[in-house]
C-alpha cells in the first residue's frame, strides 16, 4: 500500500489565511508531513469571506458608492494575492513537489471543506488560532468545522504560544 501511495502521490491541501497560525501549519507541514521528490501535489486554499450584508449600507443607512464598493473588492483581492505569494514563498524549494493554488468566496469552513471533497485529497491541514470557548462559540472554529465533516484525515497544527522569551526547564 505504502508503495501504490509513493507512486500516485498524495493530495495534500493547506487551508491558508492572513493569520500567523495558518503560516505556521504551513511550514510544519512543509517540515513534517510533505515528502520531496514523492510526485505529491501540495494544494493551497484561501478564501476570501463573504462580504458581510452591511457593506453595501452603512448604520446610517447610508449607501456605499460603486467606487467604495469597487476598492473593498480591490482591497479583499490584495489580500489575497499578499496570502498566496507568502505561502508560495514558504514552498519555492519543494522538490518534485506540485503546488497548485486554489481561491474561494464564502465561509472557510465550509468552502474548505467543500474543496477537500472536491479535490479528493488525502489530508487537510489547518493551522488553530487557539481561540478560547466563549470566542469559538461566537466566531466558530474552521478547524473543529471541518474535522467533523471532511472525509479525509485532518490535522490541525497549533502555533506553540510564546513565552516572551523566558526558557523553562
Amino acid at each position: 500500500m505504502a508503495e501504490l501511495v509513493a507512486e500516485k502521490g498524495r493530495k495534500i491541501i493547506v487551508a491558508v489565511d492572513e493569520g500567523d497560525e495558518s503560516m505556521y501549519a504551513l511550514t510544519w507541514c512543509l517540515n513534517n508531513v510533505i515528502c520531496e521528490n514523492s510526485k505529491e501535489t501540495l494544494i493551497l486554499c484561501y478564501v476570501k469571506p463573504p462580504r458581510a450584508v452591511y457593506t453595501a449600507m452603512d448604520g446610517t443607512g447610508y449607501l456605499f458608492s460603486s467606487d467604495v464598493m469597487a476598492t473593498m473588492e480591490r482591497y479583499s483581492n490584495d489580500v489575497a494575492q499578499c496570502v498566496i505569494d507568502k505561502a508560495k514563498r514558504a514552498c519555492k524549494n519543494l522538490n518534485d513537489v506540485k503546488v497548485e493554488i486554489v481561491v474561494e468566496h464564502g465561509d472557510p469552513r465550509d468552502m474548505i471543506c467543500q474543496v477537500a471533497e472536491r479535490l479528493n485529497v488525502d489530508m487537510l491541514v489547518l493551522g488553530s488560532h487557539g481561540y478560547g470557548l466563549i470566542k469559538r462559540a461566537f466566531l466558530g472554529s474552521v478547524s473543529n468545522h471541518c474535522a467533523q465533516n471532511v472525509k479525509c484525515p485532518v490535522l490541525i497544527v497549533k502555533k506553540p504560544k510564546s513565552n516572551g522569551g523566558n526558557l523553562k526547564d
